[in-house]
């Protein structure tokens, strides 16, 4: 069974990724407005009425901050751990107790035809979580908002098929740039964000040139470009011996657009 994903937003100004087969249709954050989500959903022929369930990642408003207004709108399940829900409540406005999905970091489940793998991440909210979903064989996995990547996180990703994988900053760029100094600390450390090289290296273990695509995701506006993320990636792959053409597919995520419906 095929597994179509599209992420119709990543980075500060709000987050959102989306998820569907033939049974199941879901979203991973929604960090803008809900008017903002359905028209982004709208444009790629797809529609928030039919969403079956909400999965959120952390409490950060560039994450929720459509998740109320959408759940209460079209009567759609929240799906996130007890301490995203504790982070949240005050932000997201009343939920239907029915909507309200309490999940296991690092317990696995099925909803439908997914398997949903909330896995454990660094990052400075309350209980943070990358996603990996999988159908069969196929498998997604969407981590950003951590300052590392440890080996059990590692193990989780292994074999996907899409990664989305964060390359916020570029390190030399945010040090020399006009951040106050406890900021660039709090993104260099190990509960900030993954730089452009960390996520190089990273993909750079993960990947086995079998037709994977690779999405850059959560680029900073002020401390990276998309060139240089893209780049550096790419320079580090083809180090490797990958084409970053016909061995995988290699694309940046956008702030104010979509990407383009992938399936697999």
């Amino acid at each position: 069974m095929k597994i179509n994903f599209c992420s119709l937003s990543s980075g500060s100004s709000g987050n959102a990724h989306y998820i569907g087969t033939d049974n199941i249709e879901i979203l991973v954050d929604a960090g803008m407005s809900g008017k903002r989500i359905e028209n982004l959903l709208k444009e790629r022929d797809l529609r928030a009425e039919d969403l079956d369930a909400l999965f959120v990642t952390h409490e950060h408003t560039d994450h929720v901050k459509g998740i109320g207004v959408l759940s209460r709108r079209y009567n759609i399940p929240i799906y996130a751990n007890k301490g995203t829900w504790k982070g949240m409540e005050d932000k997201i406005g009343k939920i239907k107790e029915e909507n309200i999905k309490i999940i296991e970091t690092e317990k696995e489940f099925i909803l439908k035809d997914l398997c949903i793998k909330p896995v454990e991440i660094y990052h400075d909210a309350r209980e943070p979580v990358g996603y990996i979903i999988s159908n069969g064989n196929k498998k997604i996995s969407i981590v950003t908002d951590t300052g590392k990547l440890d080996d059990r996180i590692m193990c989780a990703m292994e074999d996907s098929d899409i990664y989305l994988l964060e390359t916020n900053h570029d390190i030399q760029m945010l040090r020399q740039g006009n951040y106050p100094y406890y900021l660039k600390e709090r993104v260099l450390s190990d509960h900030g964000h993954l730089s452009n090289a960390y996520a190089s290296n990273a993909l750079s273990h993960l990947l086995k040139a079998d037709g994977e695509t690779v999405l850059l995701g959560h680029l900073s506006q002020d401390n990276n470009t998309p060139r240089m993320a893209f780049n550096e990636v790419a320079f580090k792959i083809m180090e490797l011996g990958i084409d970053i053409k016909k061995d995988i597919n290699l694309e940046l995520t956008h702030r104010n657009k979509q990407t383009d419906i992938i399936t697999i």
